[in-house]
């Protein structure tokens, strides 16, 4: 449901877009122990309101994957990326805006054939992104109780693994949601790559990683789920990692951080 550009339907602290004709007085996302409300109090803002401001900056990373945010930063202030592959081009996590500069860049690279959102911090205006280029969001079911902009571009999928094309898996991780997920890119790159968004959060030294239940409240995650994220991660192939903001970018001996940070996190419980 698209609805006027004018309505103030886009929380102003997470950037998650609502596709009701009424909003909550406080939006269900940042309420939730994982998030918070902005130090003063709920804002709810629109896209014009936005768009009197907002651009979309890319940044090529390898030669077939960009990232993409919004400036200046707005909301929790994630990266977007835009994997190209020959069968289709997939934009992993999205962004609270979207321009027709934004759009003409994009389909000048062919496009964009699925959308996968890593967890419900980043699913933002993922409707008007599925609208621009007519394609699928794939988010996992067990985040299904988060979605609040229902659509028909949304397709539910369940289990460990979905694979799309040209070797591209999402991945169910779990932890900071039941439904977190990462993107497998094991042609890409060197070695291959790991997308993150927070699923697996990248701290700013790029020698660590931290497997939260809230990273913004410091609220840990018990033993048995960072176990599960290590279970589903070990079998990768990849020696890059690429997260959620703009310092997240390790090119090399990913897979080494890995096992050290999750050997590191073990041995405390």
């Amino acid at each position: 449901m698209i609805l006027s550009p004018s309505a103030k339907n886009i929380c102003n602290t997470c950037g998650v877009r609502y596709g009701t004709s009424i909003v909550p007085a406080v939006c269900d996302i940042c309420a939730d122990d994982r998030q918070y409300l902005g130090f003063t109090g709920q804002v709810w803002t629109s896209y014009n309101e936005l768009a009197a401001k907002s651009s979309i900056r890319f940044s090529r990373l390898l030669s077939t994957l960009y990232d993409l945010r919004i400036t200046p930063a707005f909301a929790i202030g994630q990266k977007a990326h835009l994997v190209l592959s020959s069968a289709g081009n997939v934009l992993w996590d999205c962004l609270p805006f979207i321009d027709d500069q934004t759009i003409a860049f994009i389909r000048a690279l062919g496009g964009i054939s699925a959308i996968a959102i890593s967890h419900p911090h980043y699913y933002s205006l993922m409707q008007d992104w599925a609208t621009a280029f007519d394609c699928p969001i794939y988010l996992h079911a067990s985040d299904k109780e988060w979605i609040k902009d229902p659509g028909g571009y949304i397709e539910l999928w369940s289990g460990s693994v979905k694979t799309l094309w040209d070797n591209i898996s999402i991945v169910h991780v779990g932890g900071h949601f039941a439904g977190s997920t990462i993107l497998h890119l094991p042609d890409h790159g060197r070695s291959g790559c790991l997308l993150t968004g927070d699923s697996i959060y990248i701290a700013p030294s790029r020698r660590h990683l931290a497997f939260m239940y809230s990273y913004p409240n410091h609220i840990p995650l018990p033993k048995k789920d960072i176990e599960f994220i290590y279970e589903r991660v070990h079998p990768l192939s990849f020696d890059a990692m690429y997260g959620a903001f703009e310092w997240m970018n390790i090119t090399e001996g990913a897979r080494a951080i890995f096992e050290r940070s999750v050997s590191r996190y073990l041995s405390i419980y």
